[in-house]
């Protein structure tokens, strides 16, 4: 079975209107400092649009104890655009976010661990604003992601970024459950992938991480990683 690096997803994007209420949001909205200083220097910003409960101060991108489920935030229900791109992806929708690296700022090599589509889940990223000095790395690839595309990455690799241009670099990213529909996406997308690790405790790791999914695609994926345990 392949592991999936990133993918250039075939997704319409009306980047203009997208980009005129993003634009609009830039002076007239508190955007919050990245959570994880650790990872990054410089100035790195979030904006959520879907958060835990729904709340637009919060800007984690994962559940913290279990306590609500991710909504949508007041500010998303003004956006049509965004919500009109949002409504193109069939599938479950956890954390969106617009994500701001201003100029002179570097995300730091990391990885968010099981985020991967491999995993269940996948990060979806939509640039909206960047220029020529931005370079966005997963492990040793150099990806150019342009405004008005869509790429899937797999957070789960060592991925960086950095903007050392003189314009905002920002990404509208969201975090999407496995199904059918995606696993039809990525299937039909132009991707790197490479041969997954083939030892078997880590496997047998991402077979239950899958099961504990539940869903159709995740449930194939299983099946085909345990025949493949097997036949070894």
């Amino acid at each position: 079975m392949s592991l999936i690096c990133y993918a250039k997803l075939s997704l319409d994007v009306d980047i203009n209107n997208v980009q005129a209420e993003t634009r609009n949001m830039l002076g007239n909205r508190t955007w919050l400092p990245h959570f994880n200083t650790y990872d990054y220097e410089g100035d790195w910003s979030v904006l959520p649009l879907r958060s835990p409960g729904g709340i637009e101060s919060n800007g984690f991108a994962d559940l913290m104890g279990g306590s609500a489920n991710f909504e949508d935030t007041p500010l998303l229900h003004s956006l049509r655009a965004i919500r009109h791109l949002l409504d193109q992806l069939k599938c479950e929708k956890k954390a969106v976010r617009l994500l701001n690296l201003r100029s002179g700022s570097v995300i730091k090599k990391h990885r968010d661990i099981e985020l991967a589509y491999e995993h269940g889940e996948v990060r979806l990223h939509f640039p909206i604003f960047s220029n020529e000095r931005v370079s966005f790395y997963i492990e040793d690839d150099l990806l150019k992601m342009l405004p008005g595309e869509c790429w899937y990455i797999n957070a789960n690799l060592l991925h960086s970024a950095q903007n050392a241009g003189t314009e905002d670099r920002i990404h509208l990213v969201v975090d999407c459950l496995v199904n059918d529909w995606v696993k039809n996406l990525l299937d039909n997308s132009e991707k790197k992938t490479r041969n997954l690790n083939k030892d078997k405790q880590q496997q047998r790791m991402v077979i239950e991480s899958l099961r504990m999914q539940n869903t159709p695609a995740a449930l194939e994926l299983a099946l085909k990683l345990e025949s493949e345990i097997n036949e070894e």
